[in-house]
């Protein structure tokens, strides 16, 4: 009982009218492409170094909206808290 080792199975699949090229089943992700972060192993200098490169070459751009709602949504939380803006303004 013990003695006997058992393998285990192989199980090969070939699709029967699968006729392209490639592996059907190799699972890719959609932007991986033009993705630069991605591929030979990097340490982390090298990865940071890239991404700032991405951010240097796509151009820096915020968005307005989320600019405008983060003001609000601060000079909502210091209307609650009572804080005195006038500490920012001067005394005439």
């Amino acid at each position: 009982m013990g003695f006997i080792k058992r393998e285990n199975k192989k199980f090969d699949y070939k699709p029967r009218y699968y006729k392209g090229e490639g592996n059907p089943y190799e699972i890719k992700q959609k932007f991986d492409q033009y993705r630069t972060t991605i591929g030979k192993k990097k340490n982390l200098k090298g990865k940071f170094n890239a991404a700032l490169d991405d951010l240097k070459e796509s151009g820096y751009r915020f968005n307005k909206t989320i600019v405008i709602i983060a003001l609000i949504l601060t000079l909502v939380f210091l209307f609650i808290i009572d804080f005195d803006l006038s500490i920012f303004f001067p005394k005439k």
